[in-house]
């Protein structure tokens, strides 16, 4: 499979050209959020300077918007998977969406219900269940983590499973360990049951290919700015779940899917936004048939360059006495991972190793990153973890920097 040309990728970032004491600065801070390429900016400004209106007026910028939404649906659609765009709802973030959902779904719960969550979740596909379940007398069962590779116990979740079960809340990749998670199997089991799945794919949308059908999943939700994006959400469902469950929303909104679902004025600017790193990721997937074509490609070459770093970095720290990896070190286990490494330094604090990082130039993250119930069973609260995360734009002689900066410490 063709590689895209790594030089030519990141001239379209700006931010990549930024220099830290004379030293081009190395972002390995993406699992909190990418950086964008030039084109995102440029549709966010075109929007606000050349298109600004509300939905649904007679005059031509109103309808210039309208188009730009149901363009930015498709797209959306096409980067998930989905059939219908109208199953694509735009909101604020993911974080937002999950708690507007679930306390919708949780209206259809009755006392002694069961929901499962995991100890490998982000809180925000964690917490927004837990409450939810409180208020209407369900019980809410959590699935354990491997601690020796950090990956899901899934025999534990399984025998979590029963007719009591109403929703299965997963992460797809997780953001602290970078834990691929078997998202359709979890799925079939769920659904042997009778329960709903809802797939926290956040952290998976820039290094792989989501598939919804594939997954077979309910309820999806991720977020631009983790795509090369604006601050944006986007939440999919089935058609018949998004119309048969009650929103909560004012009166006079629109009441057709997914309208009755995005309540008040969208931010219309970051959807243009979205829209663009859809565009962007497609573009790297050269000539294709379809836009999902051109996506599939897209991420294979991201995956094979990824997979290259990831196998650059392990082997690097292998040699590294000091440096405890938490999550899936094995080289040959690649394809059960994003390059996503959580990691504590012998002697460094957390926060310490991140300070001493960006004195030389590298964005690292420190703390547990809102993967609380993983840092706590792991026994690294209130500290948690340094965080390395990489993407597509970033390059071999950056993981060596890196790797001769833990090496020096």
């Amino acid at each position: 499979m063709k590689t895209f040309d790594i030089a030519a990728v990141r001239g379209l970032f700006p931010a990549l050209s930024r220099e830290i004491d004379g030293r081009p600065a190395v972002y390995f801070d993406g699992p909190a959020g990418s950086q964008t390429p030039q084109s995102v900016a440029d549709a966010i400004s075109d929007y606000l300077l050349r298109h600004n209106a509300n939905h649904g007026g007679a005059f031509v910028t109103s309808k210039e918007n309208d188009e730009m939404l149901l363009q930015a649906q498709k797209a959306a659609a096409d980067f998930l998977g989905a059939d219908d765009p109208a199953t694509i709802v735009f909101g604020a973030n993911m974080t937002t969406l999950t708690f507007a959902m679930s306390r919708t779904i949780a209206r259809t719960w009755r006392m002694g219900d069961e929901v499962i969550v995991t100890q490998l979740d982000h809180d925000a596909n964690i917490t927004p269940w837990r409450m939810a379940a409180e208020e209407r007398g369900a019980l809410v069962r959590e699935v354990r983590v491997r601690l020796e590779d950090g990956t899901l116990d899934l025999e534990n979740l399984r025998s979590k499973l029963s007719d009591r079960t109403r929703l299965v809340a997963i992460g797809c990749a997780s953001n602290a360990t970078g834990t691929i998670n078997p998202v359709r199997q979890i799925a079939d089991w769920a659904r042997a049951v009778g329960a709903d799945i809802f797939v926290d794919a956040v952290h998976y949308a820039p290094h792989a290919l989501i598939d919804i059908k594939a997954w077979n999943c309910d309820y999806l939700v991720c977020s631009a700015y983790k795509f090369f994006g604006p601050h944006a959400g986007i939440l999919w469902g089935r058609r018949d779940r998004l119309e048969s469950l009650p929103p909560y929303k004012v009166r006079p909104a629109d009441d057709r899917t997914p309208d009755r679902w995005m309540t008040g004025t969208p931010n219309f600017e970051c959807i243009a936004g979205t829209r663009a790193a859809i565009d962007y990721l497609t573009s790297l997937g050269g000539p294709a048939p379809t836009r999902r074509d051109a996506l599939r490609n897209a991420f294979e070459r991201i995956r094979n360059h990824e997979s290259s770093l990831a196998r650059q970095f392990l082997t690097g720290i292998s040699s590294l006495k000091k440096v405890t990896l938490y999550g899936i070190g094995d080289i040959d286990r690649l394809g059960e991972r994003v390059p996503t490494f959580a990691l504590r330094i012998q002697g460094y604090p957390p926060r310490a190793a991140a300070e001493r990082l960006a004195r030389l130039g590298i964005f690292v993250w420190h703390g547990n990153f809102y993967a609380l119930r993983l840092s706590e069973v792991l026994g690294l609260e209130p500290e948690g973890m340094v965080r390395i995360g990489m993407l597509h734009y970033n390059t071999a002689d950056e993981v060596d920097r890196l790797l001769q900066a833990l090496a020096d410490m």
